[in-house]
């Protein structure tokens, strides 16, 4: 796994590269078509993303949700971003919502003990975002954007390193390392556990390199691309330690930013106030920066 990690890292653009699909189809609002990354789950391979249009026809953004989130999640935050005049499509991550086989009740094939599934799982995301900003841009939208939360956030970031296209990123709740985020995580225990007699921290952190948004962070010198950071001050999914770690690392490589804190943790900015406090800034910063 590390050797294999070393040679995919020399050639990423080759790894998420994006094959546009051919067999868009839209209906009522509802976008389907086939993964340009083939998996074993017939219904994993069909991508499902619901669009929320508004009167601007120059902007939009692709949503993406936290891991476990419903079919509807962040489907309030869509029509906020609305009324801020950016349309939104809001994907389905890999074995999510529509796209979960039966015999699962959660995404635990997204992130599990399985490494190279996982990996799968992680390039599967990404190369279906930049899909779903074919399908925009095919649409004449010309400004694009990307907005993700927590898994969302990570695949989200991985995503605009790899495409020109985005000229703007909100990160919401977002982590150092795949690996460390996953090992000292309180929601992701049993996954720790999967992998602690046959793996430590550091090795897992090496595993899973090629899914770890700070190793892109260099991709991102000269372009023009501007990107948002929201985190927890409370955080105990992602530890606040990581993401200042992850924000050092962006100061240094000169990564133009803005960094948003909330007084609460990791799943309390589903929450009122807190949800609040976490869309506004993001309906604001997109609409400025579209």
């Amino acid at each position: 796994m590390r050797e294999w990690n070393r040679t995919v890292l020399s050639d990423t653009d080759a790894f998420f590269a994006c094959r546009r699909p051919e067999d868009y189809e839209f209906h009522n609002g509802h976008l389907t078509f086939t993964s340009p990354l083939a998996s074993p789950y017939p219904e994993n391979s069909l991508v499902h993303a619901d669009f929320f249009p508004c009167r601007e026809r120059r902007r939009a953004v692709v949503v993406l949700p936290q891991w476990n989130a419903e079919a509807t999640g962040h489907a309030g935050l869509c029509r906020l971003l609305n009324r801020f005049g950016v349309c939104a499509l809001r994907m389905s991550l890999p074995y999510h919502d529509r796209r979960m086989p039966p015999e699962l009740d959660r995404a635990d094939y997204h992130v599990s003990s399985n490494l190279g599934r996982t990996i799968h799982a992680c390039r599967q995301s990404i190369i279906d975002i930049r899909a779903c900003l074919d399908w925009l841009e095919a649409q004449g939208y010309r400004r694009l954007g990307l907005l993700g939360t927590s898994l969302g956030a990570a695949m989200a970031f991985i995503a605009t390193a790899h495409d020109s296209r985005v000229r703007a990123g909100v990160y919401n709740l977002f982590g150092m390392y795949f690996g460390d985020v996953i090992w000292t995580g309180i929601p992701t225990r049993h996954v720790r556990q999967g992998l602690a007699e046959r793996v430590t921290q550091e090795e897992l952190r090496e595993y899973w390199m090629v899914i770890s948004p700070p190793v892109y962070i260099p991709r991102f010198a000269g372009r023009e691309t501007v990107s948002l950071f929201i985190r927890a001050r409370y955080d105990t999914t992602f530890l606040p330690e990581f993401a200042l770690q992850f924000l050092g690392l962006c100061r240094a490589h000169g990564l133009p930013h803005r960094v948003v804190v909330l007084p609460c943790a990791h799943y309390t900015t589903g929450e009122f106030p807190f949800k609040w406090l976490d869309a506004l800034p993001m309906c604001r910063f997109l609409a400025r920066h579209l």
